[in-house]
């Protein structure tokens, strides 16, 4: 007797994979880049205070994340050109089982870093007066960034799920 025939799987080219990881990959380079360049600097009595986005917790942690953000989708990315290259996953399954939760690890971790720094700048700028837009505005933008990097590593996430071993 012959076993019934398996129902196709949906399986994303690898290519595809690829570019998603790239351009997560490149959002949260951006992001990196106007949040550690974004400051501030006001006058008081003849005193001049320079504020940093270092200098807030909630930017901290948007730094942060997007930090080990780019060090896991580049270490993805890598894992991804050798699959595209050589057409072999390396390290089998494990390697599909670290891809999905560690897509899904990192994509909440950068929606949460996008989500602090958002409410810190609407925070600020309840509290501030609108001498401090621009800071707040690149603040803004970083954690756009930041939530695009999201959107593409959910994708990725979700095209990792379609990878993984099926077993009855």
């Amino acid at each position: 007797m012959v076993p019934p025939p398996l129902p196709p799987t949906t399986i994303v080219p690898p290519f595809v994979s690829l570019i998603v990881r790239v351009v997560t990959l490149i959002f949260l380079l951006i992001s990196l880049i106007v949040i550690a360049t974004n400051s501030y600097t006001t006058s008081v009595s003849f005193i001049d205070i320079k504020t940093k986005s270092t200098d807030f917790y909630a930017y901290r942690y948007l730094i942060s994340s997007v930090v080990i953000g780019m060090a896991y989708t580049l270490l993805q990315t890598a894992f991804s050109i050798f699959f595209v290259t050589t057409g072999n996953r390396l390290g089998g399954e494990g390697l599909c089982l670290l891809d999905f939760y560690g897509d899904k690890f990192i994509s909440y971790f950068l929606a949460t870093g996008a989500a602090a720094s958002f409410a810190m700048t609407e925070e600020l700028r309840r509290l501030s007066n609108s001498d401090i837009d621009k800071f707040l505005n690149t603040s803004n933008a970083a954690a756009s960034l930041c939530l695009f990097g999201f959107f593409f590593s959910a994708a990725s996430s979700i095209f990792s799920s379609y990878n993984l071993p099926k077993r009855a």
